[in-house]
Order: structure tokens, then C-alpha cells, then sequence
């Protein structure tokens, strides 16, 4: 019993101390955001601010642009995971449920999609996007996004769809409902786990995507968080706090969805798992 306890002692030491190393970048990044430039440098990088300068926040929402690069991004990421999360269940049902010609020629395309990385086609969608003429718009974003997010996207909901019993569909389709309510009706709430693990990887991608916002977007008007930011960099010198808000804006969105939805996560995740 003693050694089980010393054990479980041992265990739960390392595991505080891992949860510390986890949190304290959070911490920091917290207390950064409300130290002016002379505290910062002048050895006070860990501890509590000694001058609590709330007024960061505000010179980054109005002086730095930060709300109206925030609301960019959630235009942006909001309007990508909407168009994710239908195109990818809609795909994953016609190419689980549905019998059709090219069925597996389309999966193959879709698992090949996944292994290309986003920023390998730079070039490319950048020249398309410009003969479209969609440069320095919302969409020059949303459609790359879209399109890259989508392959892993019906990866996840396709094992997840495989677990849903297809008596249920054809029970419905007895009596009387057609394909689209079948999908409507059926499938799409017992999707929810599914739809919360899509959206989230989603929100990751697009919220903090960098390379794309840099090169396709000039005008500060459309500019997203990422990309705002670095704006707030001066030439020859740079209020440092300001910029440890806008970071602190940009960061804790993330963490606090995930906190909320990472039940649905691992649920999606073990039921895709369990039979695909």
C-alpha cells in the first residue's frame, strides 16, 4: 500500500508540475498585457504588474485597430466553419451512404487532399484569387480555408457517420421521407459530436492562419487578428503592452471554446474510432 501511494503521489506531483508548465505562458502572456515598456525591461517579465495598466487594452481596441481586426476574423472564421460544416456532412453522407459511380476516385481525391499543406499553394490560389478578382476581400480567406479544411473535415465526420445505424434511414424512408429529410431529419442531429470536433479544428485553422492574411490582404479594412497584430509593431518604437492585448484577444477565444466544446471532441473522436 505504501508503494501504490508513493506512486500515486509521484503520478500526481508530475502531473501538477506539467499543468504548471502548461498554464504559465497564459499567466505571462496576462500579466505582459498590463506592464507598460519600463517594467518589462527593467527585470519584472514574471511577476504581478506593480502598475496594473488596463489602459493597453483600450489603446489596442481604439489606437490599434484590434476590435476591428477581431470582428475581421470572426466574419471570416465564422462564414469558413458554416461552409465546412455543411459541404463536409454532405459529402461524407453521399460518399458513406450513397451508391454511385466515381464514389472512390472522389474519397481517394479527398484523403489526398489532406496530405497537401496549405501553404504549398500559396502561388497558385494566390493567381486565382486574383484573376477572380476577390483580392483584398473576405472571400480571398474564406475559400482557401474552406477548400483546405474541408479533406480532414470529411475524414472525421465519414467514421463518424459509420456508426449511425442504417435502419434508422430506412425506417424513415418507409415511411415517406425523401433523401433530403432523411438527411435533414436523421443524420444531421446525431451529428452534433462530429460537427463540434469539424468546427474547432476549423476555428484553429482559420483563426490563426498568417501566411494567407499577409499575402492577400493590403488593406488594412480587411485585415484579420493575426495579421493586426504585427501592425502594432513600430518602426523605431513599440509600446509593447498594447501588443500583449492584442495577443491576450486574439488567445483566450481559443481556449475558452475548446474548454467548452472538448467533451464533444473526444466523443466525435472515439465514436469515429470505434467502427471506421
Amino acid at each position: 500500500m505504501k508503494n501504490i501511494k508513493l506512486s500515486q503521489v509521484v503520478i500526481q506531483a508530475g502531473l501538477i508540475f506539467w499543468a504548471v508548465i502548461q498554464i504559465f505562458p497564459l499567466y505571462w502572456l496576462l500579466t505582459f498585457s498590463l506592464k507598460d515598456n519600463t517594467e518589462i525591461f527593467q527585470g519584472n517579465m514574471i511577476g504581478l504588474p506593480k502598475d496594473w495598466h488596463f489602459e493597453n487594452y483600450a489603446h489596442a481596441f481604439m489606437g490599434g485597430n484590434v476590435g476591428r481586426y477581431l470582428a475581421n476574423s470572426i466574419i471570416v472564421t465564422t462564414v469558413t466553419i458554416m461552409i465546412v460544416c455543411m459541404a463536409s456532412l454532405m459529402a461524407s453522407y453521399a460518399l458513406i451512404r450513397m451508391k454511385w459511380k466515381l464514389r472512390k476516385l472522389f474519397q481517394m481525391m479527398f484523403i489526398l487532399g489532406i496530405t497537401i499543406p496549405i501553404h504549398a499553394a500559396l502561388l497558385p490560389v494566390f493567381i486565382m484569387m486574383r484573376q477572380a478578382h476577390l483580392i483584398n476581400t473576405y472571400w480571398c480567406l474564406i475559400i482557401p480555408y474552406s477548400a483546405f479544411a474541408i479533406p480532414m473535415a470529411i475524414m472525421i465526420s465519414s467514421g463518424f457517420i459509420t456508426t449511425i445505424p442504417v435502419e434508422l434511414e430506412e425506417a424513415a424512408c418507409i415511411d415517406g421521407c425523401s433523401i433530403y429529410k432523411i438527411f435533414i431529419r436523421i443524420i444531421l442531429p446525431l451529428m452534433k459530436p462530429s460537427l463540434s470536433t469539424i468546427a474547432i479544428f476549423t476555428f484553429l485553422q482559420s483563426w490563426n492562419e498568417l501566411m494567407f492574411a499577409v499575402v492577400f490582404i493590403s488593406k488594412p479594412v480587411y485585415r484579420t487578428l493575426t495579421v493586426g497584430i504585427q501592425s502594432l509593431v513600430g518602426q523605431y518604437t513599440t509600446d509593447w503592452g498594447p501588443i500583449g492585448a492584442g495577443l491576450v484577444v486574439a488567445t483566450f477565444p481559443i481556449i475558452i471554446i475548446y474548454v467548452i466544446l472538448s467533451k464533444q471532441v473526444q466523443q466525435s473522436l472515439i465514436a469515429g474510432s470505434v467502427k471506421g
